[in-house]
């Protein structure tokens, strides 16, 4: 695992050692924490739910139901109360911004050198947003036709119930990749625990960004992706 120093951008002397950037606000920080408490509530009492073993070892099979449905129901609350700031929100609108650098990053085998350098979120933390707010959605949707029949037929609380199983699982694989991308990199995790991160590791990591913030000139646009090196 590399340390602070290592992996540092080209041109940063040692002034910038032990310096630390402002990364992410209260808000975005607390709809982070609770959005993933509820994703973890849903995960382990879907597993008693679905697993035989679980649920005659943990039993209480109508209480884990509750638990489950109701935490499934209160996941989208994080987010919808965090529309309310608007550093949230600019969060949003950078999560939701796909550029080319986005595409060429996605298809480099080097993304993580810093050599190309992205802005505040990286193509694959945009992905794993939108596939997460997109999960959830259908979650919530399935799950309520599931919770209250007289709102569809059987053939839709079929289809809700397979659509449901699925994302489900889905969901739960891509919590478990986040988690595991997360481990990897100290930095990061401190980051969305403290709001704030070492200004070498943003330099490297997310070197458009960190330019931002030191109010330097945005670098002349990298060459087509199409370039032999992105591949």
């Amino acid at each position: 695992m590399n340390g602070p120093e290592a992996g540092a951008a080209p041109g940063v002397d040692g002034l910038e050692r032990g310096r630390v950037l402002p990364r992410f606000a209260a808000p975005t920080r607390w709809v982070h924490g609770a959005t993933a408490v509820f994703t973890i509530v849903c995960v382990l009492s879907a597993a008693v739910l679905y697993n035989g073993t679980l649920a005659v070892a943990v039993g209480h099979r109508g209480l884990v139901e509750h638990v489950h449905v109701y935490t499934g129901f209160a996941l989208p609350v994080p987010l919808l109360v965090g529309v309310v700031f608007r550093s949230y929100r600019e969060d949003g609108r950078r999560l939701n911004r796909w550029t080319a650098r986005d595409w060429s990053w996605l298809r480099r085998r080097t993304r993580r050198d810093g050599t190309l350098q992205v802005g505040k979120f990286n193509a694959g933390q945009k992905a794993n947003a939108a596939l997460s707010v997109g999960s959830i959605a259908a979650l919530l949707v399935s799950g309520l036709t599931m919770w209250f029949p007289q709102l569809a037929g059987i053939a839709w609380r079929s289809g809700a119930t397979f659509v449901h199983d699925w994302f489900a699982l889905a969901f739960g694989l891509l919590a478990v990749g986040h988690v595991a991308m997360a481990l990897r990199d100290p930095h990061a995790m401190t980051g969305m625990r403290t709001g704030r991160v070492p200004l070498r590791w943003a330099r490297r990591e997310h070197g458009a960004w960190a330019r931002e913030l030191a109010g330097e000139p945005p670098l002349v646009p990298d060459p087509p992706s199409s370039t032999s090196r992105d591949h």
